[in-house]
């Protein structure tokens, strides 16, 4: 008994070992099999012709039958730079001996798939013959496509219609002589029979010449390559001449950078009552290392300033105690502007995760932020680093396709000189951010913008004040009514002696000479009321009018101090604020501001005094309503408050964005009429075109000649 238990047991185990060993057998077969006919597939697939430079994932899949026409060549070129496919490597050095068995079965294989689709094409090729005399007039594209012979007749065919039947001939014939092609860059995608009936159609208006059955990928023209070889061309008969003038023009076309239908210019529609309709803006999520680490890690940020504390509060740093009793109020570094920026974008009432629906796209990079960690370092490549990754990540997403980045903008907390160093000067101050091609295509913000350039537009420097609700602003305009001011004018600064075409010395030598009427803070070394918030207000508050002369670069951010104090600014080069920050400041300058020519300060020609005193009264109460109203537009909002809050006023940020898609919507207006250069005037006349609309010779040229 037991003997029998243990035979049983033996053979049920046999006939296991059996099974499996079976099963084995037919997966090495199915994969031998597979291998064979997936090296077969890729030689064909990815060979030069038919690779192309689309993201797969854009790309609809053609899905063909066995009903294709195909026609296999032998002669097969493989692009190993494409895709990790290496068929040229020598089978005697580098292929093991199961792939020279694959091998061998391909060879096979593909003499037996030549023959069968060599009698296909035959097939086809006759079917259609006898279908197309049972068949008639078809739709109008097949009557297009057979009315070519009647044009060819006739010869009165128009250019527009050889230029579509050639294309069409083109994409047939690429049909019958290639595999199904994943990465095909057709939108198109048809049906086969109707693929087969165009075949057929154009085959009959080559004068029932008939295709020949030994056909390559060599004998067919691939659209694809810009510059088609002689060997690649298809050999038609002479009187096709117009043809192929009508195809080289579809060509060159079709290798223009842009194409109608294959960029989106313009974002999808909403209804007609949506109120942020042409104000949506979509914010990039970019990766963590060009923000949200930056701040993890502020302590690099700086040797010399605690920026982890600058950097808290969304950006405006330490909160301090209230000023003429409103609230509100933050010790704010000027180059977190970036960090605010984006913070307020978050609560942007016209948000949007469509991109399809944004009219504009911002890019929440903090370019000043992550400058600064490397402009006093030994290593000047580190400074472009993050740069150059960022705009790599940028040209790889859909939304920089739509309109190669014009519709994009981003925000920097520093002047544009720390970010146009050149190549050719790497030891020099600061990166190369702004002469990259990818950001001349789009609009950056900067606290200050050079005169002469397209792309960059000034926003105001952040300002102490950060208001959450509108009582906090109408209390403080109410304010700047109400106070009483001691001196006429006054200055807060320190001299320039290693410029020599400054007029600070002459600035501070005037105002030390009018005691009684101008006030003076010296910033000297070892000052250290220029640094403190609460004493710089005080000083412009108790000041009619405070000077506002270019420092080491055009701008200051005195400026905004002084307006948000509601002191009168007085400006001496039209750089530092009529040029610069032209969608927040009034076109009249002469309603908010004093205009003195530097020049006539170098020069001894003018006292301040006297023309500030000349200066009547009534109209220093308009202007200074006027400064006090400009309040709001000059500041940021507290990126914690909600746009509800601050009722009907705008800050420095909303009228930003207004500008950005109203300079967007220009452009793509050019881009949609065709025009072959964006802007039509030279880019050193930029301030000129931006402050006047036009380049004609204005009083203020010799300010912004160029040496």
């Amino acid at each position: 008994m037991a003997m029998e238990k243990s035979s049983s047991k033996y053979r049920t185990q046999f006939w296991y070992v059996a099974m499996a060993s079976f099963l084995l057998w037919l997966v090495l077969l199915y994969l031998s099999s597979s291998s064979a006919k997936t090296v077969h597939n890729h030689a064909r697939l990815f060979r030069q012709e038919n690779v192309i430079d689309l993201p797969i994932e854009n790309v609809p899949q053609n899905h063909e039958s066995d009903e294709a026409p195909v026609v296999v060549s032998e002669d097969i070129s493989v692009d190993n730079s494409s895709l990790p496919v290496s068929v040229d490597i020598s089978p005697d050095d580098q292929m093991s001996e199961d792939k020279k068995v694959v091998t061998d079965l391909v060879e096979e294989l593909e003499k037996e798939r030549v023959e069968n689709e060599k009698k296909r094409v035959d097939s086809v090729i006759t079917i259609g013959r006898s279908s197309r005399a049972r068949r008639g007039h078809r739709e109008p594209r097949k009557a297009r496509s057979s009315g070519r012979l009647e044009a060819e007749k006739k010869k009165v065919r128009q250019k527009d219609d050889d230029e579509s039947n050639v294309e069409n001939s083109d994409e047939n014939h690429q049909a019958l002589d290639k595999e199904p092609n994943f990465f095909e860059p057709r939108k198109d995608v048809e049906p086969k029979k109707a693929q087969v009936d165009d075949n057929d159609d154009d085959l009959e208006s080559k004068r029932g010449k008939e295709l020949p059955n030994d056909l390559s990928s060599d004998d067919v023209e691939d659209d694809n390559t810009s510059e088609p070889e002689p060997k690649t061309q298809r050999k038609f008969s002479s009187n096709n001449n117009n043809n192929s003038e009508a195809k080289n023009r579809v060509i060159s076309k079709r290798n223009q950078p842009k194409r109608v239908g294959k960029v989106m210019l313009r974002p999808r529609e909403t209804r007609s009552n949506d109120p942020c309709k042409g104000k949506y803006v979509y914010m990039h999520e970019v990766p963590a290392l060009f923000n949200e680490e930056l701040l993890k890690n502020c302590w690099t940020l700086s040797r010399w300033t605690d920026m982890c504390e600058l950097t808290s509060n969304f950006g405006l740093g330490p909160r301090l105690p209230n000023m003429e009793g409103v609230s509100g109020w933050y010790a704010t570094n000027q180059f977190t502007l970036e960090v605010i920026f984006h913070n307020r974008m978050k609560q942007y009432k016209c948000l949007t995760k469509d991109s399809s629906l944004a009219s504009a796209v911002y890019v929440p990079y903090y370019p000043g932020l992550d400058l600064m960690r490397f402009l006093w370092g030994p290593f000047p490549f580190m400074r472009d680093a993050a740069a150059l990754d960022l705009m790599k990540w940028l040209r790889e997403s859909p939304e920089w396709k739509r309109m190669d980045g014009r519709d994009h903008f981003m925000v920097a907390g520093r002047t544009t000189w720390d970010f146009m160093r050149t190549p050719e000067n790497e030891s020099d101050w600061g990166n190369r951010l702004m002469i990259l091609p990818e950001v001349r295509n789009m609009t950056m913000l900067l606290i200050e913008s050079s005169p002469w350039n397209y792309h960059g537009f000034a926003v105001p420097y952040p300002t102490y004040f950060h208001p959450s609700t509108y009582a906090e602003i109408i209390q403080w305009q109410m304010r700047m009514r109400r106070i009483n001011r001691r001196y006429l004018f006054s200055f807060v600064g320190a001299p320039r002696p290693n410029l020599g075409d400054s007029i600070r010395t002459e600035i501070m030598d005037q105002c030390k000479a009018s005691t009684r009427k101008c006030k003076l803070l010296e910033c000297v070394s070892g000052s250290q009321k220029c640094y403190k918030p609460d004493q710089i207000m005080k000083f412009f508050l108790s000041s009619t009018f405070c000077l506002q002369p270019p420092g080491d670069s055009y701008t200051r951010r005195s400026t905004f101090d002084s307006i948000l104090a509601g002191c009168i600014p007085v400006f001496f080069h039209p750089g530092s604020a009529y040029a610069q920050y032209i969608w927040h400041l009034p076109k009249d300058i002469a309603k908010y501001s004093v205009f003195i020519p530097e020049k006539n300060v170098k020069e001894g020609k003018v006292s301040i005094e006297n023309v500030l005193s000349r200066i009547p009264r009534t109209k220093i109460f308009a202007m200074r309503e006027q400064v006090i109203r400009l309040i709001p537009r000059l500041m940021y909002f507290n990126p914690s408050s909600k746009s509800e809050d601050t009722g009907r006023f705008e800050d420095a940020f909303d009228v930003a964005v207004e500008g950005v898609l109203e300079r967007v919507e220009g452009l793509r207006k050019r881009i949609e009429e065709g025009k072959e250069e964006i802007f039509d005037f030279p880019e050193q006349y930029s301030w000129k075109y931006n402050v006047f609309g036009n380049v004609e010779r204005h009083e203020w040229d010799p300010y912004f000649d160029r040496p």
